[in-house]
């Protein structure tokens, strides 16, 4: 491809989603990633993760040659960093992805030039990005244009959200969040707020933190319930009820690649004022390990009644129904937990949305149903909805399927 106007570095969830919608705009696209499979797949015109509609971009993408995927970046106007921003020990935020990236295109970058960090980062990231650019070229001060986008798309539904969901844009002054605006107008419908870049990273760690909190306040509840024989379900049910009140559903945990993660990027940062938010993962995190009890729980009590060993389904693995992604995934940690306790019982382990795993030997979900004693629902995926499962099971449901 000759002289591509945006580089995209980083392929996952976001980057490869948001590249092919650019290059669906007849604007040539050069997509970096570090996993030699990841960048011969596309270049196949094919597609390496789940998501309804991506393949057909990205094959179309590829064909009308607006759209190649490499290991390295190349010279281009617009360079956009949608890398991971994992955590380490302690849960500190790790940016270590974001300045590598930066740092691949250091001595490509000229006069005029873009660069936006996509990637959820914490308070003070871009500033510290525009901070190593200068440092390593500083006769480029004053000269490039910087800016702070975050994605906020559904798993699922992201080409769809790419388009039609309004984005925060901050740039590190002003004449950098208005040429990231401009771009960002050739292919996003939603509305376009304009900010600075420290407002624009707060605001997708609070947006998340939000969620994380709410939900945090569905899982507590569930476990009260627990203790009071109360049915949870019917409890929200009828608390929604209530003109202004909106409880969400509980579930095994928080998962996914933002909501799990963000809350952490605050806490670490700003320890001793995010004292909900805080707790709020702690509880999140410890309805997955109470799940997991449970089985354990409903496992000893099947031997003792029944005399024998019961086999297990434990369906799905993925952090949300419907999807194939297992990032922070708390189904995929009961998973892990229940196992770790087993003692010579049969297990099938279910996710319908992908075909194999390279640590769990999949089962299909009619199969792992009719043959198990007890059947514990991790996530509410639609095919396990439609299941018509006999009365002499033992069923666990942490994801409202039977509800």
């Amino acid at each position: 491809m000759n002289h591509p106007e945006v580089v995209m570095i980083g392929l996952g969830y976001i980057g490869l989603p948001t590249a092919a919608l650019i290059a669906q705009k007849k604007t040539k696209v050069y997509g970096v990633d570090i996993n030699p499979s990841v960048v011969e797949t596309i270049n196949a015109g094919k597609i390496h993760i789940v998501e309804p509609e991506l393949d057909i971009a990205v094959a179309n993408a590829v064909k009308e040659g607006y759209f190649k995927a490499a290991i390295a970046p190349v010279i281009a106007s617009t360079y956009l960093v949608v890398v991971p921003t994992p955590f380490k020990a302690k849960n500190e935020p790790d940016i270590s992805f974001v300045e590598a990236a930066t740092r691949s295109i250091l001595p490509l970058l000229k006069p005029e030039d873009l660069y936006i960090i996509e990637s959820t980062s914490p308070v003070g990231t871009t500033e510290k990005m525009m901070n190593l650019i200068y440092s390593e070229r500083p006769e480029l001060r004053g000269q490039l244009h910087i800016a702070y986008c975050p994605e906020r798309v559904l798993p699922g539904n992201v080409m769809f959200e790419l388009v039609h969901n309004d984005r925060v844009i901050g740039g590190i002054d002003d004449n950098s969040t208005e040429r990231a605006v401009a771009f960002y107008k050739q292919f996003v419908k939603g509305d376009l707020h304009k900010t600075n870049a420290r407002t624009a990273e707060m605001c997708k760690l609070v947006e998340n933190s939000s969620r994380d909190v709410q939900i945090a306040f569905a899982n507590e509840l569930s476990l009260i319930c627990d203790k009071a024989d109360i049915n949870v379900w019917e409890l929200v049910a009828l608390a929604n009820k209530h003109p202004r009140v909106n409880i969400l559903q509980p579930g095994c945990g928080v998962g996914g690649h933002c909501i799990a993660v963000d809350p952490y990027f605050i806490v670490s940062d700003y320890p001793m004022e995010s004292k909900i938010i805080g707790k709020a993962r702690e509880v999140n995190n410890y309805k997955s390990f109470w799940c997991a009890e449970k089985v354990q729980t409903a496992k000893l009590e099947f031997e003792l009644i029944n005399h024998r060993k019961p086999s297990i389904a434990l369906m799905g693995l993925a952090f949300k129904p419907d999807i194939d992604d297992l990032r922070e995934s708390p189904a995929k940690y009961i998973v892990q937990k229940v196992l770790q306790n087993a003692n010579n019982e049969e297990y099938f382990i279910v996710e319908p949305n992908i075909i194999e795993h390279k640590v769990f030997k999949i089962t299909e979900y009619k199969e792992a149903a009719e043959k198990a004693d007890i059947i514990v629902f991790l996530v509410g995926h639609k095919e396990f909805k439609t299941l018509e499962i006999s009365s002499d099971k033992v069923v666990l449901d942490f994801c409202g399927i039977s509800n």
